[in-house]
């Protein structure tokens, strides 16, 4: 990656790509610790909020500590995401959304448009409950004392940081280089590793350090094996007569990923099972309460916790995969063009083919998201230790830095015509 990035940094077209890329995410991370109008100076003197609970340190985390700085970018881009992925499973319910999908690029502008518009809806919603929160004990009282306009400030701040977040990774997709969205998460994230390093060594425990050390190797090793690797179905396309020319027929593959769904079902399972432990806290966290009782009942790190996040990892992983991959309609596509599976009938047999070896790569791809999002709870608990390796935070990182590096090579090999114009 290194030398990939040395030798896009030459090109001139290159590096004024990088350099935007790198100015966004900058102001975006100074937006971090640009605080919210109206908060209670004595709680942002204090450090911001406590984020020792499953709610703040969740928001803390894929926010890069901007929740816990009671900033202007608290609520981070994630209605952006939870719009994303509704859309995204309502193109395949809803007819009209399923026709803008096949009008190509219209089509997906105005899918993009109707993104926008659920956002702020989400981003409004979250920002009300968000500012309800910041007033609350379990908030510090960081609106303490607030009126009616401070509220409706907080509000418009919060609403407005989240959509003028989406707009610095829709700058970052247009003239910078990777996802925008993607790289500001992760940026998010790789904002909080020096503060969870120097906590590590604070620990002092050394044995600690180097079994976690190991163990982070282990995953991101694990993570690239597996976000890369695929099951190439061989498709043999048949020669055709077109008119008075004879078309070609040829040999090809059919990728089909071991992780076709990514980290969404890690999060879609993590937001269901935060809400208990939500609702525990926004009812006051009294002890007698049913809600309370409860949110310690499914507690991250708890057995019950645990033993649903996995199950609804698994599930959510089949679901999300059905939603990506449809094998009717990819043995219709191939029906059409004239190609067909060796061995395997074109139409119905291939589809169901396609289906027996979608439900196998998904059932790997499941388990290994499961592990990845559950064995950090052993570890930290075996180590007994307050450092967390948290594994849906390195799936993040490693997925966008592997799809950042695809792009830059790419753009590399479009610019490098040596290979071509070299004389013999």
């Amino acid at each position: 990656m290194l030398g990939s990035l040395a030798n896009a940094w030459k090109v001139p077209d290159l590096r004024q790509k990088l350099l935007f890329t790198a100015m966004i995410i900058a102001l975006y991370r100074l937006g971090a610790f640009v605080p919210l109008p109206g908060v209670n100076r004595e709680v942002l003197a204090g450090g911001g909020l406590d984020t020792d609970n499953a709610v703040t340190g969740l928001f803390s985390a894929f926010t890069g500590g901007a929740f816990n700085n009671l900033s202007v970018f608290a609520l981070g881009i994630m209605p952006y995401i939870t719009a994303a992925i509704t859309m995204q499973l309502m193109t395949v319910a809803i007819p009209r959304l399923q026709e803008l999908s096949r009008e190509g690029e219209t089509g997906q502008q105005k899918i993009t448009q109707y993104t926008r518009y659920l956002t702020l809806g989400l981003a409004f919603i979250q920002s009300v409950a968000m500012s309800f929160y910041f007033s609350t004990a379990q908030g510090q009282g960081a609106l303490s004392g607030a009126g009616p306009i401070d509220y409706f400030l907080v509000v418009i701040t919060l609403t407005t940081g989240v959509m003028l977040t989406m707009w610095l990774g829709e700058l970052i997709s247009q003239h910078g280089l990777g996802n925008g969205i993607s790289l500001i998460i992760t940026a998010a994230i790789i904002s909080q590793a020096p503060s969870a390093l120097t906590s590590l060594y604070e620990d002092g425990n050394v044995l600690n350090i180097v079994i976690l050390g190991i163990l982070a190797l282990m995953i991101i090793t694990a993570i690239v094996f597996v976000n890369e690797g695929q099951r190439r179905i061989p498709i043999t396309y048949a020669k055709k007569q077109v008119g008075r020319r004879m078309s070609q027929g040829g040999t090809t593959y059919l990728p089909m990923k071991v992780n076709m769904a990514g980290v969404i079902p890690i999060i879609f399972a993590s937001s269901l099972l935060i809400f208990p432990t939500a609702l525990g806290q926004f009812a006051g966290g009294n002890p007698d309460s049913i809600m309370y009782r409860l949110s310690l009942f499914f507690a991250p790190g708890e057995p019950a916790y645990l033993f649903l996040f996995a199950i609804l990892i698994i599930a959510f992983t089949y679901f999300y995969t059905a939603v990506q991959f449809n094998p009717v309609e990819h043995a219709e596509n191939l029906k059409k063009s004239g190609g067909y599976v060796p061995g395997i009938r074109p139409g119905q047999p291939t589809a169901l083919y396609l289906n027996g070896v979608l439900t196998r790569l998904t059932l790997f791809g499941s388990l290994f998201l499961a592990s990845v999002a559950v064995v950090p709870y052993f570890i930290t608990g075996a180590l007994n230790t307050s450092i967390f390796l948290g594994g849906t935070a390195m799936l993040i990182v490693v997925g966008v830095s592997l799809d950042f590096l695809r792009q830059l090579e790419s753009q590399l090999m479009m610019r490098n015509y040596e290979g071509f114009l070299k004389k013999k």
